[in-house]
C-alpha cells in the first residue's frame, strides 16, 4: 500500500472549495491525467462516480464519495483496478480562506504496476493540490 497526505491553503471559503471538489464531472477540465468522469448515482451527499485516468496506462475505477459539508469528504473504492483506494479532503477555515488537507491510501491490484501507484500517490499529489487551488481561486474571482 502507498499513502500520502498533504495540505494547502486556498484563498476561498471552505464551502466554496467543497463545491469545486464535489463538481466531479469537471475534473477533466483542470486535472491533466483525468480523462473522463461520470456520476453513476446520487443519494444525498453520497455519490458513486466512475473515473478514468491515464497514468502510463488507462486506469478505470469507481469510488463512493461521501461529503460532510462544510468540513470535507471521504471516499472508498467500489470497484476497479486497485485493491484499495481510500482517502478524503479535510477542510478547515483559516484566516486566508481554507486549509485543505488531502489524504490518499492506495493498494495495488494485479493489473496496476507499482510505478503507476507511486506516481498517483507521490508525484501527482502536489500537482493535484495546485490544480484544485488554481481552479477554486479562479472560479471565486469570477463570482466576486
Amino acid at each position: 500500500m502507498a499513502g500520502a497526505e498533504q495540505s494547502i491553503v486556498i484563498e476561498v471559503p471552505r464551502e466554496f472549495f467543497l463545491s469545486v471538489v464535489t463538481d466531479y464531472e469537471r475534473y477533466p477540465d483542470f486535472l491533466t491525467d483525468m480523462k473522463h468522469v461520470s456520476v453513476v448515482s446520487v443519494d444525498g451527499h453520497v455519490v458513486d462516480v466512475d473515473f478514468v485516468l491515464h497514468l502510463v496506462k488507462r486506469i478505470e475505477y469507481r469510488l463512493r464519495l461521501s461529503a460532510t459539508p462544510p468540513t470535507g469528504l471521504s471516499w472508498t473504492l467500489v470497484e476497479g483496478m486497485f485493491q484499495r483506494n481510500e482517502g478524503g479532503w479535510v477542510l478547515e477555515s483559516v484566516e486566508l480562506g481554507t486549509r485543505a488537507t488531502y489524504r490518499i491510501d492506495v493498494g495495488v491490484g494485479v493489473f496496476v504496476p507499482g510505478s503507476i501507484v507511486n506516481r498517483l500517490v507521490g508525484q501527482t499529489l502536489p500537482e493535484t493540490l495546485r490544480a484544485f487551488k488554481e481552479r477554486a481561486e479562479a472560479l471565486w474571482a469570477e463570482t466576486s
